[in-house]
């Protein structure tokens, strides 16, 4: 068989190309090509280490490689958001954490070692969750416009309790106060149960706790609830108005839990992150025990989507934490 010039050249030139194009590709692995570390920058046992663990053995067995929990505690999670900040944009190190180290310590704090907004890509987030105000069933405050006024009767006696500076409940009861135009006096907790535990004991008016919390406490008739701080009513409180529905035009607490890459990340890479979650998200299994028994609202949104609730939180909290002059101590 013999060929002419020109076919020579053409397929000289299609073998030129035909290894040019893979070279690029060949130098990038294949992703996953090992067990990937998924930061949670808290303790182990504490509510998005709870909800990590319960989505990372599906995206695991979807991915082919353990998902490997990595709990760095510590600084109100800025030591693990900042492992991940730091880390290689290959996808084998990731971070799933709630809003805290995201949208509000960058205005708790002086100065932080990592910028959210510039170091890491948001992936997905996956669980949403709203406070609850509530008050001893004891309490003389029947409404959220008797607790506005007796804070502005006297103001600094009607206190509120939280689980620590600068968390939500915090910026919660932050939120009301400057709303209602009243001074209330916040008292930090080192968790939810040691706030709720003096509501119930008569030593502080009252708390926003999470809704999953507090609601068997409400149902057994010690806590009675006022309002709740989400955009919407929540299921397990179907009866307790929102603190909008109250004539609290804009106000919305909400906390998230979400799936974050360091900066630089793969589209690619980002993109299978993201179905996967989506996909554990809709497994009876997770449904049951994060919804279900959780009582978190699933979410699952895009990247997009993500990294622009990220940007107005970033922003809103900010402003609030900043007007409010709240600072980590």
């Amino acid at each position: 068989m013999t060929f002419t010039r020109r076919q020579v050249l053409a397929g000289a030139g299609a073998a030129l190309a035909a290894c040019a194009l893979p070279a690029g590709a060949q130098r990038r692995p294949a992703w996953p090509a090992k067990p990937i570390r998924l930061i949670v920058p808290y303790a182990a046992g504490g509510a998005a280490d709870i909800t990590a663990r319960v989505l990372a053995k599906p995206m695991g067995q979807a991915l082919g490689v353990p998902v490997v929990i990595d709990n760095r505690g510590g600084a109100n999670g800025n030591i693990g958001t900042d492992a991940v900040a730091k880390a290689a944009p290959d996808g084998d190190t990731l971070l799933f954490t709630a809003s805290g180290p995201i949208v509000a310590n960058p205005a708790l704090y002086a100065s932080l070692p990592y910028d959210p907004l510039k170091d890491l890509r948001a992936v997905s987030q996956a669980t949403s969750y709203q406070y609850v105000l509530v008050v001893a069933q004891a309490s003389p405050l029947r409404d959220v416009k008797q607790l506005v006024q007796a804070a502005k009767a006297a103001p600094g006696r009607v206190s509120y309790g939280s689980s620590g500076i600068g968390g939500g409940a915090h910026l919660a009861g932050a939120m009301l106060a400057r709303m209602a135009g009243a001074e209330m006096t916040h008292v930090p907790y080192k968790g939810n149960a040691p706030a709720l535990a003096d509501v119930l004991g008569g030593q502080l008016s009252c708390t926003f706790d999470t809704v999953v919390t507090a609601a068997p406490q409400i149902a057994s008739g010690k806590l009675r609830p006022l309002a709740v701080s989400g955009p919407s009513r929540s299921p397990l409180l179907p009866e307790v108005a929102t603190m909008q529905e109250l004539g609290f035009g804009g106000f919305v607490v909400t906390q998230f839990q979400g799936l974050f890459a360091p900066a630089g990340t793969d589209a690619a890479v980002v993109g299978r992150l993201h179905r996967e979650l989506v996909a554990a998200l809709r497994l009876p299994e997770v449904v049951q025990r994060l919804q279900t028994d959780g009582g978190y609202e699933l979410v699952g949104g895009t990247p997009e989507q993500f990294a622009r609730l990220v940007a107005q939180e970033h922003a809103a909290y900010g402003k609030l934490i900043r007007d409010a002059h709240i600072r980590a101590e």
